[in-house]
């Protein structure tokens, strides 16, 4: 069986060999093997060890915190992220990678299919973009006039697809007379706002609850949205809810808007 030998070291395995088999003692093989005597000649096999922990083991969590761990995903079953907020709070060392290194460890960082359960096809995400703005057109009381996204197959055509068809989401844009722009490539800086406000939903939701069903997530969901766009004041729109920097630019520029934005206001039972 051919074995790869370790890219430091310092003696082939014939002269580990010779070692091994030698009667002299270590003092004169020392003159001649420097520093390597004493542990091959302990050693009934010629072939590199395996460097490392014998039993791999995490230098951050202890063992009871690994089994509070381990315990607590094969119960849940619970997605990485939530077994992270989730855990957080009584494990305080806990950081996304030595988490999912610990369930990697106990062969539990995959979890089980479930029956019955339809994957998602890539395809599928190209109608639903489109299908997506479509509404975003429908709902919002101003018109739309660029539209910045990334270079995801969702949103336009690979250069693999130079001949293919104009991108449906392309279509949907040229239809309602807007502009489509691409963030550059390998350029994170520009999608940093949006990252920002993912941060937010995430800190004001998932981060803090746990939640029984999709269903009490999105209520949830649902309730911050409405209390962040009709009472969150910030400081980029000089103090003003994001609702009310809307009506602000309406009574400014009403030819930007398709229908008065105070029809959007939030009557009794909106909750």
């Amino acid at each position: 069986m051919f074995n790869l030998q370790h890219g430091c070291a310092k003696t082939t395995e014939a002269v580990r060999r010779t070692i091994q088999n030698s009667k002299e003692s270590i003092a004169k093989l020392a003159k001649r093997y420097p520093k390597t005597i004493v542990k091959w000649k302990k050693r009934s096999f010629t072939q590199d060890a395996t460097m490392g922990l014998k039993q791999p083991r995490s230098t951050v969590l202890t063992k009871e915190e690994e089994a509070i761990i381990v315990a607590f995903r094969k119960y849940t079953l619970l997605p990485l992220d939530d077994c992270l907020y989730a855990l957080q709070a009584s494990i305080p060392r806990l950081s996304r990678s030595n988490l999912h290194r610990c369930l990697q460890r106990h062969n539990i960082s995959r979890l089980p299919d479930v029956d019955g359960e339809v994957k998602t096809k890539k395809s599928a995400t190209k109608p639903i973009a489109a299908e997506f703005l479509r509404n975003l057109i429908k709902i919002l009381p101003y018109k739309i006039h660029t539209i910045l996204t990334d270079n995801g197959i969702q949103f336009t055509n690979q250069e693999r697809h130079k001949h293919a068809f104009q991108h449906i989401f392309d279509r949907v844009c040229e239809e309602h007379y807007i502009e489509h722009r691409l963030t550059k490539i390998s350029h994170p800086w520009t999608n940093g706002q949006v990252e920002r406000m993912n941060r937010t939903l995430k800190d004001a939701t998932v981060k803090k609850y746990y939640y029984k069903s999709h269903q009490q997530l999105k209520e949830h969901l649902y309730s911050f949205v409405i209390a962040y766009n009709y009472a969150k004041r910030l400081k980029t729109l000089k103090d003003l809810t994001p609702f009310e920097f809307v009506c602000s630019q309406w009574t400014k520029f009403p030819d930007l808007f398709i229908l008065n934005p105070y029809h959007h206001t939030l009557g009794p039972y909106m909750f």
